[in-house]
């Protein structure tokens, strides 16, 4: 992606909202050693449930859930630094407190989140990677199913939305052959006649092609 015009600027404008993670070689398995967790009470001012949105994109969904419920605090997590921008920049055209951002993978996040901390974790249209040979990279991959349950509270949920059948399938699969329990699963979400769905930017596009989109919970239990 073409870098965002005075990126390092409107970059340093956002750093109030931003928990930003350098970029570095070493291998994640070295970095998550050297803990540097999240004390939310100092972050968000207050004790309210945590939730988290990994892959957050430019924010639409993460506002709106934010402002939708305002009891809660919310952690967007996003690699790129492009829309990460953009993203920041909405919440705070809005004024809306309780969402920080932190720029890093998932496999990161047990560096910085406390265990069973997270009451819910999104994932809204990850990319699917769809060779083979990047399967590793696909954020319901088993791979990173131990990070998501450090992260979660006992019988914590991941969300998830896809317009991709096949990758819907895989994470299926994948959760399913960790232990998660799976619920309130759709194959076509939009008549389905769910009440309470935000839609995301990728979602308005794929729904402007007549998609289906994929939906399911998956419920984490510690002893997974």
């Amino acid at each position: 992606m073409r870098r965002i015009k005075n990126h390092d600027e409107r970059k340093e404008a956002c750093l109030s909202r931003m928990l930003y993670v350098a970029k570095t070689d070493e291998d994640y398995r070295e970095i998550v050693k050297r803990k540097e967790l999240l004390d939310y009470k100092a972050i968000f001012g207050n004790d309210n449930p945590v939730e988290l949105e990994i892959g957050c994109g430019k924010g639409r969904f993460v506002l709106e859930l934010a402002k939708r419920n305002p009891d809660v605090n919310y952690l967007a997590v996003e690699v790129n630094s492009n829309v990460i921008i953009e993203a920041c920049e909405a919440v705070m055209e809005e004024n809306v407190p309780n969402i920080f951002f932190m720029r890093c993978g998932a496999e990161l996040l047990e560096k910085y989140i406390p265990a069973g901390s997270i009451q819910r974790i999104y994932l809204n249209h990850s990319c699917p990677f769809p060779k083979n040979r990047y399967e590793n990279r696909r954020l319901t991959n088993l791979k990173f199913m131990p990070i998501y349950s450090h992260c979660l509270v006992a019988n914590g949920e991941i969300h998830q939305k896809t317009d991709n059948m096949h990758f819907f399938e895989y994470s299926i699969e994948q959760f399913s052959a960790y232990g998660a329990k799976l619920k309130n699963i759709s194959l076509d979400l939009h008549n389905a006649g769910f009440e309470d769905n935000i839609i995301t930017e990728y979602e308005a596009k794929f729904l402007r092609k007549n998609m289906p989109i994929y939906r399911l919970e998956a419920v984490f239990n510690h002893n997974t």
